[in-house]
Parts: C-alpha cells; structure tokens; sequence
C-alpha cells in the first residue's frame, strides 16, 4: 500500500499528515519546519517510499528545495506541488466539524471563529487528498 505524506509549508511550522490510499489519515501533526526531515524520514522508513504533497503557498520553494537535496531523497517515491486554493477555509471548517465548539463558544457560527490551536494538520490533510483525487496510488 502507498502512503502521501500531506505538507502544509510554512516559515516556521509545518502541517504534515500520513494519509492512506484510501484517503484516511493515519496521523497528523504540526511541528517546526526544522523537524520536518527527522519525521519525513521516520514515516518512510516504517511505511515504504511515500508520495509528497507539498502545498504552493508560503515556504513552498524552501520546503521542495530541502526534500529534492536531503541525502535521503530516494526514500520519497515522488514530490508533488499540490494547490493550496481555499485549503486553509476547508480546514479549519473540518477542524470544527471534529471538535466541536463547546462553552458560550457553541453559541457563535462557527464560521465566525478561528481554532484555538494550530491546524495546519489539517491542512496537509487535504493536500493529500487533493493529490489522491488526481491521482491514482
């Protein structure tokens, strides 16, 4: 079975998410981006060559450009640019749907309020299924 690994860049801290082919994440996480190798690296080594989804937006470049040159690179069966358009409203929109509001929060729209933590787990998350529905794994 092939694994995507969902990466939601960014200048300081990353999304990541190990998603099956059938589109359920295994695990998720948001860690500094100078951690981003040591877990790439940890996930391929106990789930195959995995299949990288990295997100066009901020810190893309920089991110591709430490993945395509790591000494490990054959560990990563393919590296994707994956569209982030509207990916981060997606998110945080599944993240309420997962965690409800609770409190006086409940009361407010949802569509009003931003998640007390980072998401951009989430956000790798959809990356990888946007790359799973364009291709086949």
């Amino acid at each position: 079975m092939r694994f995507v690994v969902g990466i939601d860049p960014g200048r300081e801290k990353c999304g990541l998410a190990l998603v099956d082919a059938d589109g359920r994440a295994i695990e998720r996480m948001v860690l500094p981006r100078e951690r981003l190798l040591e877990q790439l690296t940890r996930w391929a080594k106990a789930y195959g060559p995995v299949i990288l989804a990295v997100g066009d937006g901020t810190g893309s470049k920089e991110i591709l450009d430490v993945v395509q040159s790591a000494p490990f690179a054959d560990l990563f069966a393919q590296v994707a640019v994956v569209d982030e358009h509207l990916s981060t409203l997606e998110a945080r929109r599944r993240y309420f749907a997962e965690n409800p509001p609770k409190g006086w929060r409940r009361l407010l729209p949802v569509s009003m309020q931003y998640p007390p933590v980072p998401f951009d787990d989430y956000v790798a998350t959809i990356l990888a299924e946007r790359y799973l529905s364009r291709f086949e794994v």
